[in-house]
């Protein structure tokens, strides 16, 4: 969220954030309306009180000496009903006047390139593609040949975009998170936390999420929590409205969780399979910054990502998303987009942002130096460090053999017991795909 002061102040740059980014800038219009009204609001009714003021000193003044005081007291009255009466009226400016003024983004660094969905910038890619000599399957079509990826029981107990893993696959699934928490704490100096999966409406504000985002979140029936999108959310504000020495700065935190999303509007859209699902497992990676250096951590930030990538041996890009395909909070963003052989295609596994203090106003996150002075508002960071589901989609379809087997990369084969093949035999009782 942005100060009030400085919007204000810097409309036509807000404008020009609003163009990019593809939003209507009629909403700056609204507001600009809205901080007029509440001002003259405000200069009335201080107007009204000074009034009340001295016509309580004259008041005290007549009645001291015996005078009639009621013309006086009738005009007190009427004071104080006027001032009454525009309380309301403020308190409902005021509200949609904060409305819009968290609906407005955060601004765009000057990197960012312009343009919409699918016009990112390519800034580096890394590994060979796979040559096949067979036609390579999609992920779900892989996991259904081992007997181990179960979609239809899923559906069954639950619902659509939900998934069953079995046995090794399950296994893999466990070694995937426990591979990227060791080498984010271990290697990269990230420190784990493990956060809760429920959230109330202040943090989701915090970074965020609410109010815009509402129909993406599932909330638990008749109460203030919602289970969360992102280890993004708790982990953040597990320092909302605290106050960090300058010295900590920056602070890095880790967090696996499960994650859920509505996925509202996403119909016919990445459905099928691991990839957009409503329940999925995450490895997050979150940094507190000194804003002189948050961009130079987004740049360590999404390489301790792709160090994941390269430790599998998953073919990737990094892309930085133009304007009006980033998300509402932040200021850049880079994605990691895995290749897919058997959908012929590169998909995000990581969202990599910088949110400058975007969220750290709304969280209240501030951070002081020892020498004391103005305590100061920190730059967030984050990403996923990865999304847990969708890397082991990539292995299925990247590590898989024509007889329905995969390979297990040679990073994992620690935490799969030595395990170097997942064989393609169907489990028994399993309904597939």
């Amino acid at each position: 969220m942005h100060d009030l002061k400085f919007v204000r102040e810097n409309m036509e740059v807000l404008r020009e954030t609003l163009v990019r980014r593809r939003m209507d800038p009629a909403a700056l219009d609204g507001f600009a309306k809205l901080d007029v009204r509440r001002r003259e609001l405000l200069r009335e009714i201080e107007e009204l009180k000074a009034r009340r003021n001295r016509a309580n000193d004259e008041m005290a003044a007549l009645r001291k000496s015996g005078a009639d005081a009621r013309e006086l007291l009738t005009d007190l009255k009427g004071i104080s009903l006027r001032v009454k009466s525009l309380e309301p009226e403020i308190s409902k400016v005021e509200e949609e006047e904060q409305g819009l003024l968290s609906s407005i983004p955060n601004l765009i660094h000057e990197s960012v390139p312009s343009g919409g969905e699918g016009e990112f910038r390519v800034e580096r890619t890394w590994g060979e593609r796979r040559e096949f000599p067979f036609e390579p399957r999609c992920h779900w079509e892989t996991g259904a040949a081992t007997g181990l990826l179960d979609l239809p029981r899923a559906a069954k107990i639950t619902g659509a975009r939900f998934a069953v893993l079995f046995g090794e696959l399950s296994r893999l699934n466990r070694a995937l998170i426990s591979l990227m928490l060791d080498t984010h704490t271990r290697k990269h100096g990230y420190r784990e936390c493990w956060p809760p999966a429920v959230v109330n409406s202040r943090s989701l504000y915090g970074t965020g999420q609410l109010p815009k985002f509402e129909e993406d979140l599932f909330r638990l029936k008749g109460t203030d929590w919602y289970l969360i999108p992102t280890a993004e959310v708790p982990v953040t504000n597990l320092f909302r409205d605290e106050t960090l020495d300058e010295g900590e700065l920056p602070l890095s935190l880790c967090a696996y969780t499960p994650c859920f999303r509505a996925e509202a509007g996403a119909a016919g859209k990445d459905t099928r399979g691991l990839i957009r699902m409503h329940q999925f497992d995450k490895v997050e990676l979150v940094k507190f910054a000194n804003p002189s250096s948050s961009f130079e951590e987004l740049e360590k930030l999404t390489g301790d990502a792709e160090a994941i990538l390269q430790a599998l041996g998953l073919p990737y890009r990094a892309v930085t998303l133009p304007a009006g395909d980033m998300g509402f909070s932040a200021s850049k963003t880079y994605d990691l987009e895995v290749w897919l052989p058997g959908a012929g295609t590169y998909r995000e596994i990581s969202s990599c942002s910088c949110f400058t203090d975007f969220q750290a106003r709304r969280a209240g996150i501030r951070f002081k130096g020892k020498s004391g002075g103005k305590a100061r508002l920190v730059h967030t960071i984050n990403g996923s460090g990865l999304a847990v589901g969708r890397t082991l989609a990539a292995i299925l379809e990247n590590y898989q053999n024509e007889d329905g087997s995969v390979d297990v990369p040679e990073a994992l084969l620690p935490y799969m017991g030595g395990l170097q093949r997942i064989p393609g035999l169907p489990a028994p009782g399993a309904a597939g795909v």
